[in-house]
């Protein structure tokens, strides 16, 4: 039973790992030709990429509960297959009763494999179990960059609701090499992120 279990385990491994090549090669043969044609580039190199997503939750409430900061991390660590980590306090905050260097957080950073593989979870699987989902807001950063906030950790399928004391949201931040919110937006678009409206309306 354990060896059919662990071939079960690599079958899956492998079926991620066909995933997001598929997706990493859909940049390079789709979205790539997609974004020069759209804003005329003189080289497929000016073409905007994705460098990293920053998955971050902040949690004043665990400076009175520290076991709040162990389940966040454990929870970021479940749901992007990346080990997360506590994020700490900078000052002194005496009317907040915080302290320098007091865990207030959890963060995970993904890069290539991961990122994608995360990318596509979050648009195919997980945004669309929000409750009356209609897409999301198309407000950039004003440098290419994008963050989603997230209210509830539950729209990811491995969080087992059943199991958690504590709703908990999160910020997502689509980090790219693009030089203008238009090229930014674009190359999310492409990617699948569900925009519900135009950026510039």
């Amino acid at each position: 039973m354990a060896k059919e279990d662990m071939k079960d385990q690599s079958q899956l491994s492998t079926e991620q790992t066909v995933d997001t090549a598929s997706l990493k090669r859909e940049y390079k043969e789709r979205i790539v030709d997609a974004l020069v044609k759209e804003f005329n580039y003189k080289s497929v190199m000016q073409a905007p990429r994705l460098e990293k997503i920053v998955i971050n939750q902040g949690l004043g409430i665990g400076v009175a509960d520290k076991k709040i900061i162990d389940v966040a991390v454990n929870e970021l660590t479940t749901i992007t297959g990346q080990k997360a980590v506590p994020t700490y306090s900078r000052k002194d905050i005496s009317n907040f009763k915080l302290r320098r260097k007091m865990a207030i957080g959890a963060r995970v950073t993904l890069r290539n494999e991961k990122m994608y593989e995360f990318l596509e979870r979050l648009i195919k699987v997980a945004l669309p179990r929000i409750r009356d989902f209609r897409g999301i807001e198309a407000k950039l950063d004003g440098r290419g960059n994008y963050t989603l906030g997230i209210q509830e950790q539950i729209i990811f399928p491995e969080i087992n609701i059943d199991s958690i004391n504590r709703i908990l949201g999160m910020n997502i931040t689509f980090v790219t090499t693009a030089k203008t919110d238009e090229e930014g937006y674009a190359l999310l678009k492409e990617f699948g992120l569900p925009f519900k409206t135009d950026k510039n309306n």
